[in-house]
């Protein structure tokens, strides 16, 4: 099975790349999803903001990979890898601003107390006070060996963003379209 994938990835350089970061950012994806919805752990602001570069960097290199089974040219793939890496090193960032604010090297946003939309409705405002309870972005709901989801996302990030390297540079080396 290695030796299948080693020879794929020496084979069709950008086309796996771009099935590397659509199926990587799929799994974080549903990573997210799985956390919130089935585990129970509510999305800080931060967290919402996080997940914005994978609803970009998936659809995006699932496009790359189908472009490029078809031929699509060398500037569009080269193109479209450098957009896949942007938004990975915008997450990274994020997360790395998440995960001080976590570790309290520094002060979060005004929001981080919790979404002020969330009251009004129906009932009065002292009973959606006594019912409300924000999701803080300065505190840790689950770690892993000793990084919290912020802190995983920036190593997702900085994973999608070398891959995207590797792939703008592959289809760099493709001859000139």
């Amino acid at each position: 099975m290695f030796a299948v994938l080693q020879s794929l990835i020496r084979e069709q350089p950008v086309a796996s790349a771009a099935a590397a970061i659509a199926v990587i950012g799929a799994l974080t994806i549903a990573g997210f999803f799985y956390f919130q919805y089935v585990l129970g752990l509510p999305p800080c602001p931060l967290c919402l903001e996080q997940r914005d570069p994978y609803y970009v960097a998936v659809p995006l290199a699932a496009l790359l990979w189908l472009g490029a089974g078809y031929g699509a040219s060398r500037k569009v793939m080269v193109a479209g890898f450098v957009v896949i890496a942007a938004a990975a090193l915008w997450g990274a960032g994020l997360g790395g601003y998440h995960a001080g604010i976590e570790w309290k090297l520094w002060a979060g946003p005004s929001d981080c107390s919790g979404p002020l939309g969330a009251l009004g409705g129906g009932g009065s405002v002292l009973e959606q006070l006594r019912d409300f309870s924000p999701v803080r972005c300065d505190v840790v709901a689950w770690r892993f060996l000793g990084l919290s989801l912020a802190g995983w996302n920036v190593l997702v990030s900085l994973a999608l963003v070398a891959i995207a390297a590797y792939g703008a540079r592959a289809a760099l080396a493709r001859s000139s379209d």
